[in-house]
This record gives C-alpha cells, sequence and structure tokens, in this order.
C-alpha cells in the first residue's frame, strides 16, 4: 500500500480514524521501492516497531538504528521516514498511528495534564524503547496487545487498545524528565519539508546538470534560502551519503578521490582544505562541472 502525501508532505490518513483514532499498518515496506518509505508527517503520534530486519528509523535529522523487538514513538508533527537495511525478506512493520484524544478529549483535565506535556515538549521528537531495557520491559507486552486487537479487532477491541495505549502514554509521561532529549522541533518542519524536496530533486534529476537555482526552485524558495537550510538542517556526512546514493541509484557513479576532495560523476562535491583544519564544503555542480554553488561550510 503506497503512502499518499500532500504537497507538504503530510500523509493521509486514512477517514476511519475520525471514528475511533487509531489507525493500523503492517506490511508496507514489501510494496515499497527499496523497502524505503519517503519522509512525511502528520499529527498523530505513532509507535513502530521492527519485527525480523534491522530498521534506519529517520525522525528530524536523526537517524535511529531499530533491531528485531526495537519499537519507537515517534511524536506529532515530526517530519520521519523508514528505510530497512537489512533481512532477507520486507519487514513486516507493525505500525499505529493515533491520537491523544482516544484516551481523553482535548479539554478534560487528563489530556490537559498528561498528554499534551508529552505532544507539547519539542525536545522530545521521539522515544526508543530498546528490546530488554526498562521502559522496554514496561510497554512491550501493550505494544504487541495494540498490534493483535487491531490486526483481529475482536469484541470489544477498542477498550483494549485504548487501555494499553494509556498504559504506555503513562510511562512515557513518568519518565519524562529522565528521557534522552533532542534539539529537534516542529518549529523546524518547514525547513525539513524544503530539504526533504530539495534531496528528492537530486536523486530523481542527478543524470543531467543541475545547479542550486534548479534545487532550490523544486522548494520555491532562494538559492540563498536553499544554501540556508542545507547548512542548518542536515549533516555533512548525511549529504555526501545522498550525492553518492543518488549516483549510484542511477547506475552512473564515477567517483574520484584526491588530496583535495572528492568528486563524483565529474562534480567537485567535497573539498578538505589543509590550509585550516576542519574546514569541509559540499558544491552542487554547475553547468561548466567544473564549479559550483556552498551549499555547506563547517566555519560559516
Amino acid at each position: 500500500m503506497a503512502i499518499l502525501l500532500d504537497h507538504q508532505l503530510r500523509e493521509q490518513i486514512s477517514r476511519d480514524i475520525s471514528d475511533f483514532p487509531v489507525a493500523f499498518y503492517c506490511d508496507e515496506l514489501a510494496d515499497l521501492p527499496n523497502r524505503a518509505g519517503p519522509m512525511h508527517w502528520h499529527p498523530y503520534f505513532e509507535i513502530a516497531t521492527a519485527q525480523s530486519g534491522v530498521l534506519d528509523y529517520q525522525v528530524g535529522q536523526t537517524h535511529t538504528i531499530l533491531e528485531p523487538g526495537d519499537s519507537i514513538f515517534v511524536n506529532q508533527n515530526m517530519l520521519h521516514g523508514i528505510r530497512q537495511v537489512s533481512g532477507a525478506a520486507p519487514d513486516p512493520l507493525p505500525i499505529i498511528v493515533f491520537s491523544g484524544t482516544v484516551i481523553a478529549p482535548e479539554n478534560s483535565a487528563i489530556y490537559q495534564n498528561y498528554i499534551q506535556p508529552i505532544l507539547a515538549c519539542s525536545s522530545l521528537p521521539f522515544v526508543v524503547f530498546r528490546q530488554g531495557n526498562d521502559l522496554w520491559n514496561e510497554v512491550h507486552r501493550q505494544i504487541r496487545a495494540i498490534y493483535c486487537a487491531m490486526r483481529e479487532r475482536p469484541v470489544c477491541y477498542e477498550l483494549a487498545v485504548q487501555r494499553s495505549l494509556c498504559c504506555i502514554l503513562e510511562a512515557v509521561f513518568r519518565n519524562l524528565d529522565s528521557l534522552p532529549k533532542s534539539e529537534a522541533s516542529r518549529v523546524q518542519l518547514n525547513a525539513q519539508i524544503r530539504l526533504q524536496k530539495m534531496l528528492s530533486y537530486i536523486y530523481e534529476n542527478y543524470i543531467r546538470t543541475i545547479t542550486l537555482a534548479d534545487i532550490a526552485g523544486a522548494a520555491n524558495i532562494s538559492r540563498s534560502e536553499a544554501g540556508r537550510c542545507f547548512q542548518a538542517y542536515l549533516l555533512p556526512a548525511g549529504f555526501i551519503r545522498s550525492i553518492i546514493s543518488a549516483a549510484s541509484f542511477t547506475g552512473n557513479m564515477d567517483i574520484h578521490r584526491g588530496k583535495n576532495g572528492v568528486w563524483v560523476n565529474n562534480a567537485f562535491i567535497w573539498r578538505h582544505s589543509s590550509f585550516c583544519f576542519g574546514e569541509f564544503e559540499y558544491i552542487i555542480p554547475s553547468n561548466s562541472n567544473t564549479e559550483g554553488d556552498l551549499l555547506w561550510n563547517s566555519n560559516g
């Protein structure tokens, strides 16, 4: 089943979620190219569990590896995507997407006291439940019970799902202060969407000569704003991987590594200056293929 997105990368969730605000998905990776789902977001919480393969779950800029048995809780309005990195067969990857209103109405004391602090915590874009740790021990039975109930839908399954979700959110709330925090926030959402559109453009058009103006146009922003997005929101190593992955995907990759930098398909994309330790630059090729537009410089 394809993941349907609008022009802002928001996932189009089934309207059935308005009746009972929990949606269940499974076996999506089998239908996705290269077992990878596009970056997207939605105004709901999400819980997913690796079953048989190793998964790379990206939330914002952060990549988290999920081993079989590990689960991840993604906060609402966070740009995220999934890619299977190993495993002979597509991972079944059960996923639930749900609103906090399944526990209580937004104007209730329960919602305001326990749900709102979680979804409003901008430094908590996601929580990983690692197999065997204390938090995993607290929630993994409830997570599996939800998957089973949503798949089989026995009598009163909605009550069972609500009860299990209540236990999971209670565990997250009680551990809120001690959970690892991140600088990612929903304020970055627009920039992340722009960045994803630009990277998609690179992937789709790498076989022809492209410029920073072309890439910026894919996100309807200026060249300077495109450069700012790359500098502020994309890790340098990530950009290298993105360009090389694009070249690999087209089957036209020609990498030359020299003492002054790296070239991919005659495009100079990385430079290290021996005169200024730690300086790295990332360049998208211009029409001449010998010069380019600066996208990132560690020295600002």
